[in-house]
């Protein structure tokens, strides 16, 4: 029995059960393939109200101790947020907690931020940061970084 015979079994036995032949779910897989976004592209979909590039200075992260320092900068990159992109302060814990929903940070400024561990955050970090019409503001890190 030949390679051709039996590939064409096997699509036959596929086909008598009810599966797609092996071409036409690769066909499939690309179309799916082409149709999947980025999520960059999938947050520029969505109505952008505002967008800004920031240099967020991480420097009061190193005043903590030294397994304190990652946490330390991912809290002054949410206050910096807050600050600039003019998010309304929380005060009491129920309204802190619907205020840090609005602040999202990315994998890729978390990953940034704990590269080299807890005990070594960068000293300053370039974002971008991308407010949707509902004011959920979500931080990026910027393009080249």
């Amino acid at each position: 029995m030949t390679l051709k015979e039996v590939e064409d079994a096997a699509e036959n036995e596929k086909e008598a059960i009810g599966e797609k032949p092996e071409s036409e779910e690769a066909e499939i897989v690309k179309e799916a393939e082409e149709v999947k976004l980025p999520a960059r592209e999938k947050v520029e979909e969505e109505e952008i109200v505002e967008e800004r590039f920031y240099t967020i200075p991480l420097g009061k992260a190193w005043v903590a101790p030294r397994n304190k320092r990652a946490p330390r900068a991912i809290r002054i990159i949410r206050d910096f947020i807050r600050r600039h992109m003019k998010l309304e302060a929380g005060k009491g814990e129920e309204d802190e907690e619907a205020e840090q929903k609005k602040i999202i940070i990315s994998n890729e400024v978390n990953e940034k931020i704990w590269s080299r561990g807890i005990e070594k955050p960068p000293r300053k970090i370039r974002v971008r940061a991308v407010k949707d019409k509902d004011g959920n503001v979500t931080v990026y890190l910027a393009e080249g970084d």
